[in-house]
């Protein structure tokens, strides 16, 4: 592996999309940025890679003009820019797609794609033209008369591109693009980011995952504390090595020690169903039962079931038929506190609606879920001194990188946020923990630690209902794994014999299982 200067070392001949100088942004008592400098080239995907808390985010909402820097210099294609807006950024060819589609499910593709570009083509036949010119040049496979909310997860990323397209962009910023997708969707992804490099476009690349920013990065930069310590070409290094460079440690593996042997049940399901209002079925029978010690891992693609089975559970949502036991105890009746309290921990798909205060304190957001019991309560009154320090271990136990307990849950990075709940659901001494997506968004490093967490936890006795996007995740972690599909529990897997491309498959209907 060779260390190169933090300008970009690929073909010298290729116009410069991006140069960043000295960039800078600080916040009350962070440093998220300093000096950072990177090249990114025309017709490259250049990636960005850092543990969490880097700066990586920042950086980009300081290139997509969410954020102006306090020091540095931006330009674009050769010319220096202020960007002091999304718009002017628009503007200036740089587009940007969140790694939380934003979409509206009721309107057609077109109409997503011209909502608040109106000018660009109009609203009618020169709108829908240019849609499908776009979508054939690159390769999108796009209809602009399908309804959003009929469309997969892959085909909603795709439309989310040609937004950026459509409105112009020629430099596109992509924040964790795989962290929804199976793998046949990954690599339709990639196929799809290597037509946009051939047409010239540069491409800039947010992951976690180092294997797929091999496969797919031209050029990969790193960044640790908020400096750029080093950009790298892919065939110069392994992921090993990358993740050395990013968190000074070896990547981790999700794998358990052992398989259960608990015939004890901790949580029985039994012919749960839920329907929406229109009637139709968003779960359909689901029935299977977790062991005392046991990870029982629920594959599928988003959108089928796996909220709203996480809700029904918690209590979250009315309506549901069927029985929820946990160690016998019928959970019915019972309110989401009363169901904490009786021993469920919940790490929320969505940590922003579901798990934070975001304006709140750290102090605050250890105490949300478990007001009544120690070490935070006292009977019906708030211990503050005792939640300020039961968050201070926290925060030492799960590396969480923030300046004190007082400081707001928004000023941490996704990753932080992440792994401050996670540390309050574990600190509960549950006997369930329902574990949504527990490691989406955080590196290496962090992903290490909630494994190892969940890992000694199971030895104690805890049970798991594993909900994970990431295959590699659901394999080596789960005992067993379900696959959902359309609200169905469709087939059954050995961790031990199954393949991320099987599951794929199976997840979207095209396996024999399902």
């Amino acid at each position: 592996m060779t260390e190169t200067s933090s300008t970009a070392p690929g073909d010298p001949r290729a116009p410069l999309a991006v140069r960043l100088r000295g960039i800078g942004k600080r916040f009350p008592g962070v440093i998220a940025n300093d000096d950072v400098n990177i090249d990114v080239r025309r017709g490259t995907i250049h990636a960005v890679v850092g543990e969490n808390g880097a700066g990586k985010s920042t950086l980009m909402k300081i290139l997509y003009g969410v954020q102006p820097p306090d020091s540095g210099t931006i330009e674009i294609d050769g010319s220096q820019v202020k960007l002091s807006s999304p718009a002017d950024a628009i503007k200036a060819g740089v587009g940007m797609v969140f790694q939380h589609f934003m979409l509206a499910d009721n309107l057609t593709v077109l109409e997503n794609v011209v909502l608040g570009a109106e000018k660009q083509h109009g609203i009618g036949r020169k709108a829908r033209a240019e849609v499908r010119r776009i979508s054939d040049a690159y390769g999108l496979g796009v209809d602009p008369d399908a309804l959003v909310e009929d469309l997969g997860v892959g085909a909603r990323q795709r439309v989310e591109i040609l937004k950026v397209l459509f409105r112009g962009a020629r430099t596109i910023i992509l924040d964790e693009p795989t962290a929804v997708l199976v793998p046949q969707e990954v690599d339709e992804l990639f196929d799809n980011l290597r037509e946009l490099k051939r047409e010239g476009l540069a491409v800039l690349f947010i992951s976690h995952k180092l294997d797929e920013v091999l496969s797919v990065a031209d050029e990969i930069t790193v960044i640790r504390r908020g400096t750029t310590v080093r950009t790298v070409l892919p065939a110069d290094v392994t992921s090993r090595q990358l993740a050395e460079l990013m968190v000074g440690s070896e990547l981790p593996s999700p794998g358990v020690s052992e398989k259960v042997t608990s015939t004890r049940v901790q949580l029985a399901v039994t012919g749960l169903s839920l329907h929406d209002a229109a009637g139709r079925a968003l779960l359909d029978d689901i029935t299977f039962q977790i062991r005392r010690g046991e990870i029982l891992g629920i594959a599928g693609v988003e959108g089928n079931g796996q909220a709203e089975l996480v809700e029904a559970i918690m209590g979250m949502r009315p309506g549901a038929t069927g029985s929820i036991e946990l160690t016998d105890q019928d959970l019915a009746p019972m309110s989401t506190l009363r169901r904490r309290e009786a021993g469920i921990g919940y790490i929320p798909e969505d940590r922003h609606r579901h798990g934070l205060l975001l304006d709140s304190p750290l102090w605050e957001n250890r105490v949300l879920g478990h007001q009544s019991r120690p070490p935070s309560a006292s009977g019906r009154l708030i211990k503050r001194g005792a939640a300020r320090a039961d968050t201070q271990r926290i925060i030492d136990a799960y590396d969480v990188r923030t300046p004190g307990t007082d400081v707001p849950a928004r000023a941490l990075s996704g990753g932080n946020q992440q792994k401050l709940i996670v540390g309050r659901e574990m600190s509960g001494d549950p006997i369930l923990l329902i574990a949504a997506h527990p490691t989406r968004g955080v590196d290496v490093g962090a992903q290490a630690a909630i494994w190892n967490h969940i890992r000694e936890a199971r030895a104690e006795g805890l049970s798991v209902l594993l909900i994970s996007a990431d295959l590699d995740e659901l394999i080596g972690l789960s005992d067993r794994i379900e696959v959902v599909l359309r609200g169905r529990l469709v087939g059954e897997f050995d961790p031990a014999r199954v393949t991320p491309q099987q599951l794929g498959s199976a997840m979207t209907g095209a396996g024999s299982a399902a």
